[in-house]
């Protein structure tokens, strides 16, 4: 599907400061999400199975090697360990599960073991599943379609013209390769990116139509979330007006893609968040990020449920991807297959009656049918390592910490 507005529109629409001009475009945006999927969600879950230690130079990132920051470690989980995960998000009302490793690329060990892994969530799971993995040739590409996996994430993160200043180890040209064997492989593509990395506004609209040429199937948009002893540790959140603009100018860019919100949300949008989803959202990563902690799933589903989407989900152990139908949108009925089987007898800390209590409350929340939900909780599944030595970055570029190696 063509973009709905010219570059040129694009533009203008990305100098509007207005408030009340913000809603209007939200408006036309939301219109056109309505008119290609309905009142369907897609809510996406992660688990980063692989954490810490990557070469790479990224500057948003405190795994890099490159980063004055303590650095998120452990090895690649067991495939047993990426099933317990999945199904918490399942649990936790997630349609969709990725599994993420760090780094470009994976041993062919670690890779076997990432294949248990999704087998696993295929047999035992009704999860849509992804990948997330770095480059990847198309025979890889192939082994994880053989697996199970649906639809493989791989980040452009900016404009071509302002890519060198995000990373200079991992190439653009690159990026374009491993997104063009996912899709020889015949696997569907997840291509998105990062806001207010220091781009222009005129930077933003070139990277939409970037995307809109690669034509991915889903597009995550993450928000910068500042992180100290990274390239961008020094940068200021993103206005939350700004933020749900450039949602709506990336909707109506990309009419036909499947649109999530990720990584900085909670930050940066704050209570703009239910606006922004009005501003042409599929879903949201729910829960948990890489290595920051999310909103809770229960606030994420009330979010979409009072825009008057449907967060239920299909049974069909995901052999439709793409497009998510829970509502007879396109044809049939579908139950609510994790909301029939929750004991309402259980309730939450706070005396409010929810079987999807977090964790912590876990041993205390356990009904009739001892369900507890463990969603992907970085705070206390990962182990922070500081590093001894950071080598200076290939750009040049200072890590911006205040409590960095010149400092100590």
């Amino acid at each position: 599907m063509p973009p709905l507005i010219t570059r040129e529109e694009a533009l203008a629409l990305g100098e509007i400061e207005d408030h009340d001009e913000i809603r209007a475009l939200v408006e036309r945006a939301w219109a056109a999400r309505i008119e290609r999927f309905g009142d369907s969600t897609d809510m996406c879950s992660l688990v980063n199975a692989k954490s810490g230690g990557c070469a790479e130079d990224c500057g948003f990132c405190a795994q890099s090697r490159f980063a004055d920051a303590e650095t998120p470690m452990h090895a690649m989980m067991e495939p047993e360990q990426i099933l317990e995960h999945a199904r918490a998000a399942e649990a936790a009302g997630a349609h969709r599960f990725c599994m993420v490793t760090q780094g470009q690329g994976l041993s062919k060990r670690d890779f076997e073991r990432y294949l248990g892994g999704v087998r696993l969530v295929a047999e035992h799971t009704n999860l849509k599943r992804c990948a997330s993995i770095g480059h990847m040739s198309v025979e890889r590409a192939q082994e994880l379609k053989e697996a199970g996996v649906q639809r493989v994430h791989h980040n452009v993160e900016t404009a071509s013209s302002y890519y060198d200043e995000v990373t200079t180890t991992v190439r653009y040209e690159g990026r374009l390769r491993t997104i063009a064997a996912v899709r020889e492989a015949g696997l569907e593509t997840c291509v998105g990116g990062i806001l207010n990395l220091g781009e222009t506004r005129a930077q933003r609209v070139e990277m939409a139509f970037e995307l809109a040429a690669i034509d991915p199937t889903s597009v995550p948009i993450n928000l910068l979330n500042p992180r100290p002893g990274t390239k961008f540790g020094g940068r200021a959140l993103i206005d939350p007006w700004e933020a749900v603009k450039w949602i709506a100018i990336f909707r109506l860019i990309l009419p036909a893609a499947l649109f999530r919100l990720c990584g900085g949300r909670v930050e940066n949008l704050g209570d703009l968040q239910p606006l922004a989803v009005k501003a042409g959202l599929n879903g949201v990563m729910m829960g948990n990020f890489l290595t920051t902690l999310g909103a809770a799933p229960e606030e994420d589903r009330e979010m979409f449920q009072s825009h008057g989407l449907n967060i239920a989900r299909q049974p069909d152990n995901a052999s439709n991807p793409r497009p998510d139908n829970r509502s007879g949108w396109l044809s049939g009925e579908t139950p609510d297959v994790i909301g029939d089987h929750l004991d309402p007898s259980v309730r939450r800390p706070d005396g409010r009656p929810d079987s999807l209590v977090p964790a912590a409350a876990a041993d205390q929340s356990r009904g009739a049918q001892g369900l507890a939900i463990r969603v992907w909780d970085p705070s206390q599944q990962l182990r922070y390592r500081a590093k001894r030595s950071v080598p200076s970055r290939p750009d040049g570029a200072p890590n911006r910490s205040p409590h960095g190696l010149a400092a100590r």
